[in-house]
């Protein structure tokens, strides 16, 4: 009867953490949850792990007049160490980039204009 109080102890508390990790997985918050109809249009990342991690995307925006885009560049991820994450933001209904290039400029400004651009470094 002991072994199976123990048991029973350890189980529950078990079952409970699995069945939160798991809601919390599955009700991350993403760019598309976020006032502004944000949708990822191109990504790209330096190759190298040696150094700072290097990330540029292009986001659309649906609409600009209501857009969070503070909100929506929190979720984008930043790495320490020198590491840095653009994110130039495009109106929707305007051309707008669906390929980056790791050299500046990143897309061509000519054809594309960015409607706002959040650049978020590493710590330390």
């Amino acid at each position: 009867m002991l072994k199976s109080k123990k048991a029973l102890l350890l189980l529950i508390p078990l079952v409970c953490l699995v069945f939160f990790m798991l809601k919390d997985s599955f009700t991350q918050k993403s760019v598309e949850d976020i006032p502004g109809e944000f949708k990822e249009a191109a990504f790209i990342r330096n190759e190298q792990n040696k150094g700072g991690i290097i990330r540029i995307y292009a986001v659309t925006v649906g609409d600009p007049q209501n857009a969070n885009y503070q909100a929506a560049a929190d979720l984008f991820p930043v790495n320490d160490y020198g590491s840095s994450t653009t994110i130039y933001f495009f109106d929707k209904t305007q051309p707008y980039p669906t390929s980056l290039s790791l050299e500046a400029p990143h897309f061509d400004g000519n054809l594309y204009k960015s409607i706002h651009i959040v650049k978020v470094n590493g710590s330390k």
